[in-house]
């Protein structure tokens, strides 16, 4: 009984701590909830400096690392076959890492939280290096963007 005790506690120990470090990496997990359009949203940047949100692309879940660096919203091969993209031309692309083979495609809505976007150009990234969907400018130059103390606010036009 004491061992089962033991077990418990540390199992939830596990569960909560397991939580608070997700809300480290991603403190804007709650967006996934969103559903009403939006006026405006803010994003907290996470502890390693990035922001993250979940999102859409065609009305399909996804984790954006959201990147003002990035030209258009960017796509691990992956995840775009799981969502169908059509991949068009091939081309070289500059990422981070180094030169990629990518390929154009035309994402049909992309949202974070209650912002949307239709007819988003997109990039599919054959060897991307990483396994995060990028949202590039491509979507966010869409809206208006400050970055202050910590939070990241994307407002509607």
């Amino acid at each position: 009984m004491i061992v089962a005790g033991w077990l418990l506690l540390a199992g939830l120990i596990w569960w909560v701590m397991g939580g608070a470090l997700e809300r480290q990496h991603n403190p804007n997990a709650e967006l996934a909830r969103v559903t009403e359009p939006a006026g405006e949203i803010v994003l907290k940047r996470g502890r390693d400096g990035h922001y993250r949100a979940p999102g859409r692309i065609n009305g399909l879940p996804v984790d954006f690392l959201i990147d003002t660096g990035a030209t258009q919203v960017a796509i691990p091969l992956e995840p775009a076959r799981a969502m169908n993209l059509r991949a068009g031309r091939a081309f070289q692309a500059q990422t981070a890492n180094g030169l990629a083979l990518a390929y154009a495609t035309r994402l049909d809505s992309v949202s974070l939280g209650g912002l949307q976007a239709r007819d988003v150009a997109g990039t599919i990234m054959a060897n991307p290096g990483t396994e995060e969907v990028l949202l590039g400018m491509s979507f966010l130059s869409r809206f208006d963007i400050a970055i202050r103390d910590g939070e990241m606010r994307l407002r509607a036009r």
